[in-house]
């Protein structure tokens, strides 16, 4: 297994590197996340423009080419930044169950789209009263002569107000399946709301909401192989986050130890709040190795190989960062959990990281059993 990045992948992670430095300032955050969209069209446009977009989808239908390795790079630099745009929701997310089980006429109406910046998306798929059993669907899906009739309600839909078109799964006689469904068609409600690490999701209800029968995504109930990839692909992509997430709250607080001063002297020489900073960054490097192996074997790993990693690294990226977030707060004192420093915003969502698709007690539950199986 070759874990060096490809020339092209340094030249990438370069280039978001300095995207996050000179475009997204801590300042600039607070003035989106403050907006009534709590999403930058701009910064969107930029991301556009860098190819960001279009990474991970085939050339055949506008993208680039790339895989879950360059995913992971963009990623972790989302993390870093602490951005609010929603390519986890319309690139990860929808536009990866599009490309993995849309027909070739799906691809080619929304790819590109989404690829150029025109098109943002959502995949509507929890429930209430689900927590994360992938299976707990009881929207209904009800077959028509011309297509069908939606009805059900689905909850925290990330930038699902943001969204034009949302894929919805929905149990419709055959089995679980997906529907392109357009935000703004008749019967669809959307209630959005602010999360607590300031990104945008929502409450979205169907209401008899009629769609043709061009909008089954994939084959009529056979959904779940396709569902379980995307979100294998997402608990990868915000492994990913964390890290990004990680570095930079190790440095902002190393840089804090370096300069605040107690009894003359700068905090960071004694030698107890040396070994925390030593355990911070030794928890952020294991977390990086499991990410990475994660998105290889989402890119390239039999679906047992793939389930397996993206679980296992979801739990030990919870835990690195649970112990990452903690201490960086309490080594800044009082003022790491005020809004106006950074350190309490990368805290927020990396919690709220751990949490999303699963947190960690549900995917040790799942590698504690293939482990006894084994």
């Amino acid at each position: 297994m070759n874990l060096n990045l490809s020339d092209e992948q340094l030249a990438l992670k370069e280039t978001l590197r300095r995207f996050v430095a000179k475009d997204y300032s801590f300042k600039t955050r607070h003035d989106i996340i403050h907006s009534e969209e709590g999403i930058s069209a701009a910064h969107w446009a930029q991301f556009a423009e860098l190819g960001l977009l279009a990474l991970p989808f085939a050339e055949a239908h506008g993208g680039l080419g790339g895989n879950a390795v360059d995913t992971m790079l963009v990623m972790e630099a989302i993390g870093s930044g602490l951005m609010v745009e929603p390519y986890l929701a319309t690139v990860v997310l929808a536009g990866g169950l599009v490309q993995d089980a849309g027909t070739e006429a799906q691809k080619n109406a929304l790819l590109p789209n989404i690829a150029d910046g025109s098109l943002r998306m959502a995949f509507a798929h929890y429930e209430p009263g689900g927590r994360y059993e992938m299976s707990q669907v009881s929207l209904r899906a009800e077959r028509l002569a011309d297509g069908y009739a939606l009805d059900g309600v689905k909850t925290f839909v990330l930038h699902g107000a943001q969204a034009a078109k949302l894929v919805v799964s929905a149990q419709d006689g055959a089995g679980l399946s997906m529907f392109i469904v357009d935000s703004e068609a008749d019967g669809v409600s959307v209630r959005g709301y602010v999360t607590q690490d300031n990104l945008r999701a929502a409450e979205i209800t169907f209401n008899a909401v009629k769609v043709g029968a061009a909008a089954l995504l994939g084959a009529a109930g056979d959904a779940e192989p396709a569902i379980l990839r995307a979100l294998d692909a997402a608990n990868a992509a915000l492994c990913a986050e964390a890290v990004g997430a990680m570095d930079a709250l190790n440095q902002a607080t190393l840089e804090y130890l370096k300069t605040r001063k107690q009894f003359g002297v700068a905090i960071g020489s004694f030698q107890a709040l040396q070994h925390r900073m030593v355990d911070m960054f030794t928890a952020a490097t294991q977390a990086r190795s499991m990410a990475i192996l994660a998105s290889i074997r989402v890119a390239s790993g039999t679906t047992e190989e793939r389930r397996w990693a993206c679980a296992a690294a979801k739990v030990l990226v919870s835990e690195s960062a649970r112990l990452v977030g903690q201490q960086a707060v309490q080594l800044h004192g009082g003022m790491g959990v005020t809004d106006e420093l950074s350190v309490s915003h990368y805290f927020k969502r990396l919690t709220c990281i751990c949490a999303s698709f699963g947190d960690a007690d549900y995917h040790l539950d799942y590698v504690s059993s293939r482990l006894l199986a084994a």
